[in-house]
């Protein structure tokens, strides 16, 4: 498809669409749970595996989706993930235990894994350098819909459908998508057709999936839990393995290792990578938190925490096209420093929260949060992917990926430790809550105000559409 070609708008539309669903079943499950566990008779456990079944999974197959849609067809890949993701929703919808839709949820999680990336790593093929930024931040919009939108969609599910609704409301989605794909995306691929690099698979898979577990056990144990600390400490020693392993295959004079490692030399992409994990790590402390303290404090249900989570998502609307706008004139690295320095006053505003305070200060606080989310993020992403040649978009884009992930989930483990702290539970006052919360959005803060000075000391100040990671290596002089 030509970069001027109209179409491509329409087939972004449906890679958006794709991610939505994504989103969708990653926070509209929460919701359900309570009535999960009256229809399926599902335990406190199993509950917990059908919240992380999805996240687990999510995480561990990232990478692998990624090389194999660079090396089979990112296009192929993407039709199959969706495919499996309707297969998975539709299996869900249907399961009659927890058992079955523990596995159901872990297929999703599979199918989830592939879109994400892959849709990312087409963009590139759709939009020219131009265009391509508006286009991420299009893409960011639609995974980051799905947040207040899963509660309110779920909410009204709930109170007017069996249970199962709120799965198979992915199926005409999937769907959609699926025709709107077919027609509209063309084919990419690696043209140099890598290898299969299978112990790096299993490897990042175990490291990440390890890693991923031990932090969501970490919320429930605590972090001095010894299954804990093992657990992380497996998946440490995995992933210094698998490091070891990708540099003496890159050594190698045939080696193709699973990630291709010039990219974690070109400042841009690390730094880039970097930023949009801190942005991540920020953000799902807030996400975490506020439909807490809507609850709490507010008494509000799982509709009404959806709607009052609206706010973050106007100011991230609201933020990613005022950076769209700056990003020629400023580039990259002072457009994510200012979104930045809007997340630390948001999130610092936030922490001077009582139980006095009004919804219309917390909206204030949490839009101001999102305005400096779509700063950063959209910018942050598409710097990383302007240095992915198309031999590299899939696993390049992967590897984004996978970083917030992980850094989101070890993000909230940590932020919902300082939270206990001071919060022991249902039984412990509003006001307490409050004082727990206040204590976890300076912590936010002070992490996002991090992201201030990385930026600007860090990030190079190439404008947007930089070289690749080629062209970046030469120019930066950067040696193995």
């Amino acid at each position: 498809m030509d970069h001027a070609d109209p179409r491509r708008w329409w087939a972004l539309a449906a890679l958006a669409l794709g991610v939505l669903t994504v989103g969708l079943d990653s926070t509209i499950v929460n919701v359900a749970l309570p009535t999960l566990s009256h229809e399926l008779h599902a335990s406190t456990s199993q509950l917990q595996w059908i919240a992380n079944a999805f996240n687990l999974v999510f995480a561990a197959a990232l990478l692998p989706a990624g090389l194999l849609g660079d090396r089979f067809g990112r296009k192929k890949l993407l039709l199959g993930a969706l495919a499996l993701f309707g297969i998975a929703s539709l299996a869900c919808a249907l399961a009659s235990n927890a058992g079955q839709l523990i596995a159901a949820r872990a297929l999703l999680g599979l199918g989830g894994a592939a879109l994400m990336p892959l849709s990312m790593a087409v963009l590139p093929v759709l939009f020219s350098d131009r265009d391509r930024p508006k286009a991420i931040s299009t893409w960011v919009a639609a995974t980051a819909i799905a947040l207040p939108l899963g509660p309110i969609l779920g909410g009204v599910l709930l109170d007017n459908f069996a249970w199962g609704s709120i799965f198979l409301v992915n199926v005409p989605v999937v769907l959609a998508a699926l025709v709107a794909i077919a027609l509209l995306v063309p084919e990419s691929r690696s043209a140099r057709a890598p290898r299969i690099d299978v112990t790096g698979i299993v490897l990042s898979s175990a490291a990440l999936g390890l890693l991923t577990y031990g932090a969501i056990e970490a919320g429930d144990r605590g972090w001095g839990d010894a299954l804990v600390l093992g657990t992380l400490a497996a998946g440490a020693a995995l992933l210094a393995v698998f490091a070891a392993t990708q540099l003496r295959l890159e050594r190698r004079p045939d080696g193709e290792p699973l990630i291709e490692l010039a990219l974690l030399r070109s400042p841009t992409y690390l730094w880039a990578t970097v930023l949009a994990t801190i942005v991540s790590f920020a953000l799902f402390g807030l996400l975490f938190v506020a439909p807490q303290f809507f609850a709490i404090v507010f008494g509000a249900d799982a509709l009404g925490t959806g709607l009052r989570l609206l706010p973050v998502i106007g100011g991230l609307v609201v933020g990613s096209r005022v950076s769209g706008r700056l990003l020629t004139q400023l580039g990259a690295k002072r457009v994510i420093a200012a979104g930045f320095v809007l997340m630390t006053a948001g999130l610092a505003l936030g922490a001077t929260s009582s139980v006095e305070s009004g919804y219309g200060v917390t909206a204030a606080w949490i839009a101001l949060v999102g305005v400096g989310t779509g700063f950063a993020l959209p910018t942050a992403m598409d710097a990383a992917m302007s240095q992915l040649t198309a031999d590299s978009a899939g696993v390049g884009s992967a590897l984004v990926q996978t970083c917030r992930q992980v850094g989101g989930t070890i993000g909230v483990a940590l932020l919902g430790t300082v939270l206990a702290a001071r919060y022991a539970g249902p039984g412990d006052s509003a006001a307490a809550f409050v004082d727990g919360m206040d204590a976890l959005l300076w912590v936010a803060a002070a992490v996002a105000a991090a992201g201030i000075v990385l930026a600007l000391a860090l990030m190079p100040s190439a404008r947007a559409g930089a070289a690749p990671v080629e062209e970046a290596q030469s120019e930066h002089g950067i040696a193995v």
